[in-house]
């Protein structure tokens, strides 16, 4: 592996303080990042900040963050900014999965909440963290989005809806970067079912069963299993290192052959 490939850059993660963002902050620290970890959970982005100081010290802060809300929003890109010294990486990671809901029996409240977490704190995000990143260029904004804003399942309706839009305004962000002349570059991830928290619904309907849940999530996948949280790490990774300089407004899948079907 090479050593250092973020090295000097400094990435707040939100929803770090387990599954994907735990990863992502783990790995960019492994590479010589400074990590801010932001989650709702805020004894739980402490807990891994600290970890992460243990084998790498001096390396990672620790955040409570709720991404809905604005003024919390500009607090934290400030501190985060303040305690690394620079802000060079956003991984808008933070978000919410659900249980299938039909539209009949879906509800306001529950579409409102699914798209406050997961496309409304995308937009906070990318606009308060800008001008930081702008300063600190080149940069990168990472959108953690998913398989499911780019191909429809049925009572998926607003997942779908959250995940299309984080999947559109990436693109939206990288043109407005580029027209202005900033060195931000923004591009989407796209994971399909990932050994974390999200898969949790489908071990519920299967009784509890994880081996039985995973091998019906997996009979679609060409690669024939389920993914690790590392291989969106490492996605994530180029994408934040200056490997990726050319790179903007695109959208990688890592759905084990998926969608090329």
């Amino acid at each position: 592996m090479v050593s250092g490939r973020v090295a000097g850059k400094a990435a707040l993660i939100t929803g770090g303080a387990q599954g994907l963002g735990e990863a992502i902050a783990w790995m960019l620290a492994r590479e010589g990042a400074r990590v801010a970890v932001t989650d709702i959970n805020a004894p739980g982005a402490r807990a891994v900040a600290d970890a992460i100081n243990a084998a790498h010290p001096g390396q990672a802060f620790g955040y409570g963050h709720d991404v809905t809300d604005e003024v919390q929003w500009a607090e934290v890109v400030d501190r985060a900014t303040a305690d690394m010294g620079r802000l060079s990486v956003l991984v808008n990671n933070a978000g919410i999965g659900g249980d299938l809901r039909w539209l009949e029996d879906d509800s306001l409240d529950h579409w409102r909440k699914m798209q406050a977490i997961n496309q409304e704190s995308v937009m906070l995000g990318c606009k308060y963290a800008m001008p930081h990143l702008r300063a600190a260029a080149p940069a990168s904004i990472i959108n953690i989005s998913s398989v499911a804003g780019l191909a429809a399942a049925p009572g998926m309706g607003a997942y779908n809806a959250t995940k299309a839009a984080v999947w559109m305004y990436t693109k939206t962000i990288a043109l407005e970067a580029a027209k202005h002349g900033w060195d931000v570059r923004c591009n989407s991830i796209h994971p399909v079912f990932i050994k974390t928290a999200i898969l949790d619904p489908y071990v519920k309907m299967a009784g509890g069963d994880e081996a039985k849940a995973h091998e019906r999530l997996m009979r679609g996948i060409p690669l024939r299993r389920i993914g690790e949280p590392d291989d969106v790490a490492y996605a994530a990774l180029y994408l934040a290192s200056d490997e990726s300089k050319f790179i903007t407004g695109s959208e990688i899948k890592i759905d084990g052959g998926l969608l090329a079907q």
